[in-house]
């Protein structure tokens, strides 16, 4: 085989090992997965250094720590297997000898290291098929979260609307709508206007995401009032909340377009911003405590009117306390000078200059929560 060929088959097996992804992009990957991994193991130790303890004696109770964090994280077998894999790498190999009857001098070596290699090897692809399984299962269920999302917002006569999530992990804990009600108390067709975060993220937040998706599309579907929708889904949300560990904070708003009348309820998210024409602002925050944790909570319901050429943004937290390598966070100054410099774009390209200027300000750093944000305009 001559040397083009062979430069070939290693080109193909280096473009197949890392998808034609840049070795900047592969080290930024690599960083991200190490911070991700120390956060996990390290909710579980604890480095404060007590008073007289000698830094060596310390650094070795941190690293004990760190070792039980990790070991406990695998099922019995398979500690087991690391444990014999690690006493084999760490024992020097073997020689033995012997003469046999005819004087001749037999040898036998045995290279633990080898076999301590290869026991660790095994335990890797045993992780890996688990991981593997796992993402299978996490991309089905991502999947199953996207029918539940709208792809599109609807059109609503008196309205323009863009809206857009980005999940920390595989699946989102973030829930964003905006559909007919079906039984709406208004003698015309009105809206139902949803953004939501339940506490937590992955799978236990995306599954009570979607608790809340059917609670929020079936009861939407009875004749009552706002507050009394919003009440009867916070008694379901207590049912499934874990005596309030599991809350939900949401914006939830009914608008009638024939009087651009917005009705609506904030249970304990982050106040939506309205920006008035005139560049006043005002913040919806009438409502009550996060669904999930008081079940008999009273709900309280707030009314604006939306004028031409004013702009309802309603949000996640994990837009504004987006953070950097810094550890500074976005914030909502500079969000709402965003706001501010592109109210005379389209809520779609808004949005899009929004995100762009998120992601500017995060640079490498890893995401920590789900980013959803909703841009209405009244035209």
């Amino acid at each position: 085989m001559d040397q083009y060929a062979l430069r070939d088959r290693a080109d193909r097996f280096w473009q197949r090992v890392t998808e034609g992804i840049q070795l900047s992009e592969l080290w930024s990957q690599f960083r991200k997965d190490a911070e991700s991994s120390y956060r996990l193991y390290s909710k579980e130790v604890d480095s404060t250094r007590a008073a007289g303890v000698p830094q060596g004696k310390h650094f070795l109770g941190v690293a004990r720590q760190f070792f039980w964090a990790i070991l406990e994280k695998l099922t019995p077998a398979r500690r087991v297997l690391l444990l014999f894999a690690l006493v084999l790498v760490i024992v020097p190999g073997g020689e033995w000898s012997w003469t046999t009857k005819s004087g001749e001098v037999k040898v036998f070596a045995l290279d633990f290291h080898f076999y301590g290699g290869l026991l660790m090897f095994a335990l890797l692809i045993l992780e890996v098929a688990d991981r593997v399984v796992m993402k299978r299962d996490l991309q089905i269920a991502k999947e199953i979260q996207t029918w539940l999302l709208p792809s599109a917002p609807p059109q609503i006569p008196g309205l323009e609307i863009a809206f857009a999530t980005r999940p920390a992990n595989t699946v989102a804990g973030d829930y964003y709508d905006v559909f007919a009600r079906s039984c709406s108390a208004s003698a015309s067709p009105t809206f139902l206007i949803a953004i939501a975060d339940v506490a937590g993220k992955s799978v236990p937040a995306a599954m009570l995401m979607a608790t809340f998706q059917a609670s929020l599309k079936t009861l939407s579907s009875t004749h009552s009032s706002l507050t009394e929708l919003v009440s009867r889904m916070n008694r379901y949300a207590c049912s499934n909340s874990q005596n309030g560990r599991r809350f939900t904070t949401a914006f939830i708003a009914e608008y009638d377009p024939a009087s651009r009348r917005l009705t609506y309820v904030n249970a304990g998210h982050n106040n939506p911003i309205l920006r008035r024409q005139s560049g006043l602002i005002e913040r919806l925050e009438v409502g009550g405590v996060p669904l999930g944790i008081i079940e008999d909570a009273h709900y309280e319901s707030g009314e604006v009117t939306m004028k031409p050429g004013d702009w309802l943004v309603a949000f996640t937290d994990g837009v504004v306390e987006a953070e950097n390598n810094l550890q500074q966070e976005y914030g909502e100054i500079r969000f709402i000078t965003m706001l501010h410099s592109g109210v005379l774009l389209t809520p779609a390209m808004l949005l899009n200059s929004i995100l762009a200027d998120l992601d500017r300000f995060v640079g490498n750093a890893p995401q920590h929560d789900d980013v959803t944000c909703m841009l209405l305009r009244a035209v």
